[in-house]
């Protein structure tokens, strides 16, 4: 060693000695962020992992999409009693089928409930039924916090041109998500929503919430409709929800799906948090890369119950079905689609289609899958889902 470097160090020492030091914190530091999840208490009634393991080995490979009909805007013209279209939800169940596809996840209204009952289960038994005939079981989301956050019953807006999900509404609505004097009304929907298909093998889960903290995506257009401390009142109420669920006693799961920053399962925020500890089986979301897809299967597996993948696919953000499908069914991950059906919902328009001008469909579709004839948007795709799925 050069006497000079030496003496540098000689000189140094305590320095180097803090910096060693400082340097073995940070490493430790940051293993502890990839490697050690949060402790997540287990919420009263919550399936074991054995329970929740014990039910998925006798489930088949879950596979299909979130399902709108394309002639609805939202849950509530595809499910009230002048919009309901039976035919059309038949067809295009049947499209679903020619994919290989066993599954897909229903969005649910409280407003449908309070309007009529009666009718609604109803016409939650015919979807089952049609469902049923092609081999097609359904994932009910009770709760969703996306989009608009004012729902109003009777007949729904038109779609905004070129706009992904204009008419997208929210359950509850913020007006009684504020107020906990309504939510005896929100306890009545789950359970007698939950209790009248607790031992219905047609209904595969239940999704509880629908990414609880999220905000209206066209605020932009419509600022002012939620109060900023939103997710205090979800977090206030989401556990109440999985209670009400239990007490209705299904033979089902529950569960809902973490969605921001789907794969971090260290430093958990509240809401994530509150779905972890309630859900039987964990549910997720990513509209990532194969990176980050295969990060939430690593991490998430770390909980040691099956995994459902409740949204994924949108093309411009390299969330694609090849090799994403494929990837999930490597790992018996259930794996459903955002959207389906390029209809009223206008989701082949992205996200940021409520900032930015569209004249006309984007060259990539950002979700979907079909138009309403059947014709895909790439035959390349449909044919690697067909493989995927085992269709011929």
């Amino acid at each position: 060693m050069p006497r000079f470097l030496n003496r540098w160090i000689v000189s140094n020492l305590p320095w180097l000695c803090l910096a060693i030091f400082l340097g073995g914190l940070s490493l430790s530091a940051n293993r502890s962020h990839a490697e050690d999840p949060e402790t997540i208490p287990d919420a009263p009634g919550r399936w074991t992992p054995e329970q929740a393991n014990a039910w998925y080995e006798k489930q088949p490979w879950l596979v299909g999409c979130n399902y709108m009909p394309s002639t609805a805007i939202n849950q509530l013209e595809m499910f009230q009693a002048d919009t309901f279209d039976a035919q059309v939800i038949d067809r295009e169940l049947g499209l679903a089928q020619s994919l290989g596809f066993n599954s897909v996840r229903v969005f649910l209204h409280d407003l449908l409930w309070q309007q009529d009952r009666e009718g609604f289960l109803k016409r939650c038994e015919q979807v089952l039924t049609l469902a049923d005939r092609r081999g097609i079981r359904v994932m009910f989301v009770l709760f969703d916090s996306c989009w608009h956050p004012l729902p109003k019953l009777g007949k729904q807006p038109a779609p905004l041109p070129f706009t992904h999900n204009s008419g997208w509404v929210q359950s509850p609505g913020v007006e009684v998500l504020k107020n906990p004097e309504a939510w005896p009304h929100l306890k009545d929907y789950v359970v007698g929503v939950v209790s009248h298909f607790a031992n219905d093998r047609r209904v595969v889960v239940w999704d509880i919430w629908n990414e609880p903290d999220n905000f209206d995506g066209g605020a932009a257009k419509r600022p002012g409709l939620e109060p900023q401390n939103k997710p205090e009142h979800v977090n206030r109420l989401l556990p109440q929800v999985f209670a009400w669920a239990r007490e209705a006693n299904p033979s089902q799961p529950l569960t809902s799906g973490v969605w921001r920053d789907s794969e971090n399962i260290v430093r958990l925020d509240d809401c994530k948090r509150i779905q972890l500890a309630n859900s039987d089986v964990i549910s997720f979301h990513t509209y990532g890369d194969v990176p980050s897809l295969e990060r939430c299967l690593k991490n998430l597996a770390t909980y040691g119950r099956p995994l459902l993948c409740t949204e994924f696919m949108a093309r411009p953000n390299s969330s694609v079905f090849e090799p994403h499908l494929g990837i999930m069914k490597s790992h018996k991950c259930a794996a459903y689609c955002w959207g389906f059906i390029n209809g009223k919902s206008q989701t082949i328009y992205p996200w940021d289609s409520w900032t930015k001008s569209y004249s006309g469909p984007p060259p990539v579709w950002f979700h979907d899958i079909l138009e309403p004839d059947g014709k895909p948007f790439r035959q390349t795709e449909v044919d690697y889902i067909r493989r995927v799925t085992g269709v011929k």
